[in-house]
């Protein structure tokens, strides 16, 4: 068994030349990037391999890297090696449409990650056997997580007694969103005095 993460980073690039292993290794953490194509074969090896044997899938997790970097998705796997006491990070680049290999043959956990990534980011797992929603509403439009869906959302949900159902309808705000600066005070609203006021 390798404990040390510089001989595992070592002996993970000797098995997979063409994965690409974050440097310096920080916070006792391996972070490796991954192709989608690859991403079911390098968690089958992390789990199989007796030197690492990483058996546990903690997390599958989505982030959107729009503005930051490109490929803008980042699907992400956390997993533990009970043996060695460690976690190791891989992680996968995709565009937004591109499509990732489900993990589910390799780690059965991973079907509600990844319906919660795919609600979430619309993030599309290949050959996942049921890539429904998961947190949203039936009918949601849209991914909440992503840095371009409004903070508003598009509809709000509220119980007509009119209709004596549950209806959607686009969001009205009472007021717009204010700009704060913050090098200045707040600067609340300005009444106007009446004449009689001044008495």
């Amino acid at each position: 068994m390798i404990k040390d993460l510089s001989a595992q980073a070592a002996y993970i690039k000797e098995n997979f030349a063409d994965v690409k292993i974050i440097e310096p290794i920080a916070f006792d953490n391996l972070i490796i990037y991954v192709t989608p194509e690859k991403i079911i074969e390098f968690l089958q090896f992390l789990r199989d391999d007796s030197n690492l044997s990483f058996k546990m899938l903690l997390d599958v997790f989505g982030a959107d890297m729009l503005g930051i970097r490109s490929p803008r998705f980042e699907v992400i796997y956390n997993l533990l090696s009970f043996k060695l006491n460690n976690r190791i990070t891989v992680k996968v680049a995709l565009e937004d449409g591109e499509k990732v290999p489900t993990a589910i043959p390799v780690f059965s956990a991973a079907g509600w990650f990844e319906r919660e990534a795919f609600d979430m980011y619309g993030i599309v797992f290949d050959k996942h056997p049921d890539l429904r929603r998961i947190l949203t509403d039936y009918g949601f439009e849209g991914h909440p997580l992503r840095k371009d869906f409004p903070l508003t959302g598009y509809v709000e949900v509220r119980y007509s007694e009119e209709e004596k159902k549950v209806i959607y309808e686009p969001v009205k705000l009472m007021q717009e969103f204010r700009n704060f600066d913050f090098e200045m005070p707040w600067e609340g609203t300005q009444y106007a005095i009446l004449k009689e006021d001044k008495k």
